[in-house]
């Protein structure tokens, strides 16, 4: 590995947690009332399941490689972490689709082609690759949820859900990059898995988004065009340029390493205040 990463005596726990959420209120348009908002977030939370499950998949292939004992037990709280994190989301699936939301269309497509046709397609290096450059992704959604406010417009309950969610990303961010860096240290594997994740994402994210904002039109709930014009600016400035753009400049440098961005301490200090810091 680099000179950046942690040696095994520096490595972080990774902590599994198992907190419990209620929807009982959830309003169809949690997102500060926003269609928009709230079809943009659930649409890259219907990608989380099976994305995590990809992304254990894509990390145990290697597990018989790791040497380092400290990056084998967080591997081991990675799989359970991100395990949690797909069975909670889907909990949430169950609320949508009793307000009427058809999920499973997408899902049998996102799956089919996501899993079933283009994870064949690539090398277990690369598929190593792309978790890593999602894991990327993940943090810095993670980071701006706990420290630029991004979900206060929302309803409690998807709150507590997703800054849960994000303070674990921030916490076992930099695993299946370790992993890759000790079987493959390519930078060409890294930045070619980085642009795959990227293209993937955008497409999926927006074929997610799209689905559910029609599925509100045909309801009698049309996005407003003035609605559509204040949430696109807000979306230029945050998706766009604070997570896709940032996070392809800093994931680029030869010498990057996820533990560069020290925001371990959001993390620590949100998941104290919701008792949910360890023991």
């Amino acid at each position: 590995m680099d000179g950046n990463a942690p040696s095994t005596s520096d490595r972080r726990a990774i902590p599994a947690r198992s907190p419990a959420f209620s929807y009982d209120d959830l309003p169809r348009h949690w997102f500060a009332s926003n269609g928009m908002a709230t079809q943009m977030a659930n649409g890259v939370n219907l990608l989380f399941p099976s994305g995590e499950r990809f992304f254990i998949r894509s990390v145990k292939h290697f597990a018989d490689r790791i040497a380092d004992p400290g990056l084998r037990a967080q591997v081991q709280g990675f799989y359970q972490q991100e395990a949690r994190h797909g069975a909670a989301h889907q909990k949430q699936f169950e609320v949508l689709r009793a307000q009427g939301y058809d999920l499973d269309g997408f899902l049998r497509v996102y799956e089919r082609i996501a899993w079933g046709v283009l994870e064949p397609m690539f090398s277990p290096e690369h598929r190593l690759a792309v978790t890593a450059a999602l894991e990327h992704y993940t943090a810095i959604m993670a980071e701006g949820a706990l420290a630029h406010g991004t979900l206060d417009l929302a309803h409690p309950a998807m709150q507590a859900l997703l800054k849960w969610h994000a303070c674990e990303e921030i916490e076992h961010k930099a695993v299946a990059f370790d992993v890759l860096k000790a079987v493959d240290p390519s930078y060409a594997t890294r930045v070619w898995g980085m642009v795959t994740a990227t293209v993937g994402l955008v497409l999926f994210w927006a074929a997610s988004t799209g689905y559910l904002l029609r599925q509100d039109a045909k309801a009698g709930r049309p996005l407003s065009l003035r609605a559509l014009r204040e949430f696109r600016q807000r979306r230029d400035q945050s998706v766009v340029r604070n997570v896709f753009v940032r996070g392809m400049r800093e994931y680029f440098r030869r010498d990057f390493h996820p533990s560069q961005n020290d925001n371990y301490g959001l993390a620590e200090r949100y998941l104290a205040s919701a008792g949910l810091a360890p023991a």
